[in-house]
């Protein structure tokens, strides 16, 4: 087994642990780690990290067997990049998850479970290891879970999200882009759903850059906000969007519709 630990509770993670869990894990680390002593509910969970997606291809001898199913592979044939993205995902789906990992999954899922109640509810989540850089994006190329219960349901999908590090899209861009499929790695997140009807959560985009201004970090967070901050945060939200009427060229009556429907 590696040395290198196989789960991360969220408390346990923060930026500098992008190479073991991901970029999508470092940051739930951050916001669980830095939010929740200011009263901010950041959903728990933890995260199977990018050793035990290697501990699980090596166990099961995968290497060898992806790189033979990905030699001679002409990304602009979309025919043939679907039939060896399909043995590769199958190689993944097809092995056997190792006895010592699976017992970590489960072991932390049964925390999440006593922190939370039994048979839980979760979001099984990928967090590859590939950063983001000016000329290459990898967001949205893995894939995620919602509404996971029960072990053997979050066992059977960190899987599935160990597959999708090679779903059709990934493969060619990392192809496309002169990356190496083994120095890209895959962290799995498995966090606590949030009932978005009970919760002030969500993504907001905004007109321009400028105006994603310092307020909204603790304003646009997972979890339930107080009521009395979240009041006072609207308020200087509506304000703003008054004063940046000159530099964002909105018109005046936009700007009145905008403010009303905060």
């Amino acid at each position: 087994m590696s040395e290198r630990p196989f789960i991360l509770f969220f408390k346990d993670i923060s930026y500098k642990d992008v190479p073991l869990v991901g970029g999508k894990n470092a940051s739930l680390g951050e916001m669980y780690s830095k939010l929740s002593p200011k009263g901010i509910n950041v959903p728990d969970g933890f995260a199977v990290t990018a050793e035990a997606y290697k501990y699980f291809i090596q166990k099961n001898q995968l290497d060898d067997k992806i790189r033979e199913a990905l030699k001679g592979l002409n990304t602009h044939d979309v025919l043939d990049l679907q039939r060896r993205g399909r043995i590769v995902r199958n190689l993944i789906l097809n092995a056997q998850m190792p006895k010592e990992l699976e017992e970590e999954i489960r072991k932390a899922y049964r925390i999440l479970e006593d922190e939370y109640g039994k048979n839980l509810d979760v979001a099984v989540r990928s967090s590859a290891t590939a950063e983001d850089l000016p000329d290459a994006s990898f967001a949205g190329q893995q894939e995620t879970y919602l509404n996971v219960r029960g072990e053997d349901a979050v066992v059977e999908h960190v899987k599935k999200c160990f597959a999708s590090l090679f779903t059709d899209r990934a493969i060619s861009y990392r192809e496309d882009k002169g990356f190496d499929h083994f120095n890209v790695y895959l962290s799995v997140a498995i966090q606590k759903m949030v009932r978005s009807d009970s919760a002030c959560s969500g993504v907001m985009f905004t007109l321009t850059q400028r105006a994603v201004l310092e307020m909204l970090s603790t304003s646009l967070v997972l979890g339930g906000l107080e009521s009395m901050l979240f009041r006072e945060k609207l308020t200087r939200m509506s304000f703003m969007s008054l004063s940046l009427r000159s530099s964002l060229g909105i018109n005046q009556s936009l700007q009145k519709g905008l403010v009303q429907r905060m």
